[in-house]
C-alpha cells in the first residue's frame, strides 16, 4: 500500500462501530470518537523549518490538544474529537495518544468502536471496564489492558473510586487485519523487570511477553536512574519509535525531552536514550510507519 492509499484508509477511519440508529442515539458519545478526516498529507513528517533532524518530530507537552469536560480532563497528542491539528494526525499507525484524568465516580458511558487496537495503561487509581463480550474488570497502575475492536465492540470505562482521580493513557493503533473477532485481555506487569531497562509490555505475538495486538508493534516501559544510557533496537525494518516521557526527562536523538513530551523518529535501526533525572519513566512505542 502506497502513502496515498495509507492516508485515505487511515485518516478516514473512525474507529467506530456503526450501530443502528436507535443504538447510536442511545449510546452517543461526543468526546470519545474520531470524526472522519480528509487526507491531508503524510503528516508524521516534521516541519521543514524545524531544527530537529528531518527523520524526527517533537510534540511538546504544552502543545497538546486539551479538553476539559468537568469530569474528564484529556490531553491529546494527536487530533481527537474537538481537537484538530493537520500536523498532528498520527505517527505511522499510532493514531491516538490521550492522557486522561477522570473524576471520582465518573467515566465513559457505553460506546462503540470497530477496527482499532485500543490499549489502556492506568497510571493512578482504579478503572472499571465492562464490554459487550461480558468482560468486567478493574485495571490499576501496573496493569495493561488491550481490546481488538475488530468487527465491533461496545464498552464503558469508569473511575471505580468515590474519593480520587483515575489517570490513564488511552492509545489507539490501526490494525493490520480488519474485521477480526473482537477480544479483550489484561495483565499485571512485574515492574521489577522495568528497572533501568525497557520491559516489553506489548507485541504482535500472543506467546511473547506482555499483551498482543493485530499489528507489528512493540511497546516497552522502563523506569531509570539518573544518567542511565540505554540503546534501543528497532524491532522491525520500516518501523519508527515514539517515546513518551511519563516522568522526568531524557536526551533522545540529541534532543532534551521533558515530562509528557513526545519524540518520534524513523529511518533508523537503533536509538540512544539517556535519562537526566532520577526515576525517569518512559513509554516506547515501536510501530510501522505505513500499513
Amino acid at each position: 500500500m502506497d502513502r496515498k492509499d495509507f492516508l485515505k484508509k487511515g485518516l478516514l477511519g473512525t474507529g467506530m462501530f456503526v450501530a443502528s440508529a436507535s443504538l447510536a442515539s442511545a449510546m452517543k458519545n461526543d468526546i470519545d470518537e474520531i470524526e472522519p478526516l480528509e487526507p491531508i498529507g503524510y503528516n508524521h513528517l516534521p516541519n521543514t523549518e524545524s531544527k530537529i533532524k528531518e527523520n524526527s518530530v517533537i510534540h511538546r507537552a504544552d502543545t497538546r490538544g486539551k479538553a476539559d469536560h468537568g469530569w474528564l480532563l484529556s490531553q491529546h497528542t494527536f487530533s481527537f474529537a474537538n481537537y484538530y491539528n493537520p500536523e498532528r494526525m498520527h505517527f505511522g499507525v499510532l493514531r491516538v495518544l490521550n492522557d486522561d484524568k477522570v473524576e471520582a465516580g465518573r467515566g465513559f458511558g457505553t460506546h462503540p468502536h470497530d477496527n482499532m487496537e485500543i490499549i489502556s495503561i492506568p497510571l493512578e487509581g482504579d478503572l472499571e471496564h465492562k464490554d459487550s463480550m461480558g468482560n468486567t474488570a478493574v485495571i490499576r497502575s501496573g496493569d495493561i489492558q488491550v481490546m481488538s475492536a475488530g468487527t465491533g465492540i461496545m464498552h464503558s470505562e469508569f473511575n471505580k473510586n468515590s474519593d480520587k482521580l483515575v489517570k490513564f493513557l488511552q492509545i489507539w493503533i490501526y490494525p493490520k487485519k480488519r474485521n477480526v473477532t473482537p477480544r479483550y485481555d489484561q495483565i499485571t506487569l512485574d515492574k521489577t523487570k522495568g528497572h533501568n531497562q525497557f520491559q516489553q509490555i506489548l507485541s504482535p505475538n500472543a506467546d511473547d511477553e506482555g499483551v498482543w495486538i493485530h499489528q507489528d508493534a512493540w511497546f516497552h516501559l522502563g523506569t531509570f536512574e539518573e544518567n542511565k544510557e540505554t540503546q534501543y533496537q528497532i524491532r522491525k525494518k520500516g518501523n519508527g519509535v515514539y517515546a513518551f516521557i511519563l516522568k522526568g526527562s531524557a536526551e533522545i536523538g540529541g534532543e532534551i525531552i521533558e515530562e509528557r513530551d513526545g519524540f518520534g523518529v524513523w529511518d533508523i535501526q537503533e536509538i540512544t536514550i539517556k535519562t537526566l533525572q532520577e526515576g525517569t519513566e518512559i513509554l516506547l512505542m515501536d510501530v510501522p510507519m505505513t500499513l
